[in-house]
């Protein structure tokens, strides 16, 4: 990758997001290969588990204010719309490949550094993350990559409005208390910590877990009767996996079940 780190091991990929001078900046360049990134996760059987990162103890500060700032204020309304479009698309493909993903989150996780680690599956903090949804600090709405239909879900609708609104920083020990984080580290063990939890996750029934993540995203618009239904043809189907059967064959024999995906 040229615009980020990358790098796969046993199943689990890590992407780092670079550039500790400005913590961690985005730019067109980078949003646009992290999204073919993730889009291609899609068919990528080496890979079972996802953490995403950022350098030298920060998440990332969000656009570039030069790269990207500067340039917007000069960009007509189609460019203006094909920015915003390609990054809601970083934020599909998060969302849509099978891989569960973990954020790990450090120091500064500010604007779109923000909204992507909200459409990660998991996020893990350090006692110094602070996240901020900054947009209103430079004259934007705070409905920006999905933020107003995923942070909801996450923290709740009146709190959601309180950090979009305001801009101001939600701090590690209120975003683990809100559900923001699924817990904090400390920051020399959340490089290990996030590793450990995708290994463990990798190792797993890698299509099951996929199930999971799907219907979490499709059952967000559904009635509880055809979450139900949606639900009891999904597992169903992960009924008939080889997984579910070493599943019972390893309780059978009272050993650890070996899962191969399939």
């Amino acid at each position: 990758m040229k615009h980020f780190g990358w790098e796969v091991a046993d199943g689990v990929a890590v992407a780092t997001i670079t550039g500790a001078a400005r913590k961690n900046p985005l730019t067109f360049e980078s949003y646009a290969e992290l999204r073919d990134t993730f889009r291609a996760l899609e068919t990528a059987d080496d890979v079972d588990a996802v953490v995403l990162t950022g350098e030298a103890g920060n998440f990332s500060s969000g656009g570039d204010v030069h790269d990207i700032i500067g340039p917007l204020t000069r960009m007509d309304m189609p460019g203006l719309l094909r920015f915003t479009r390609m990054t809601g698309d970083l934020v599909k493909a998060i969302r849509a490949c099978p891989q569960p993903v973990i954020a790990a989150v450090d120091g500064i996780c500010a604007g779109a550094g923000a909204a992507i680690a909200t459409a990660c599956d998991i996020r893990l903090g350090t006692p110094r993350a602070r996240v901020a949804f900054l947009f209103s600090r430079v004259g934007l709405a705070g409905a920006d990559m999905g933020c107003c239909a995923m942070l909801p879900r996450l923290i709740g609708q009146g709190r959601t409005a309180e950090l979009l609104l305001t801009g101001r920083p939600m701090a590690a020990d209120e975003g683990e208390r809100w559900g923001f984080f699924n817990r904090l580290v400390d920051p020399d063990a959340l490089d290990g910590a996030a590793r450990e939890l995708a290994a463990g996750l990798a190792a797993g029934p890698n299509f099951a877990h996929a199930m999971t993540k799907k219907m979490l995203d499709q059952e967000w618009d559904m009635s509880l009767d055809a979450a139900i239904e949606a639900e009891a043809q999904a597992q169903a189907i992960c009924m008939q996996t080889h997984d579910f059967v070493r599943a019972y064959e390893a309780f059978a024999e009272k050993r650890r079940p070996v899962f191969e995906g399939d």
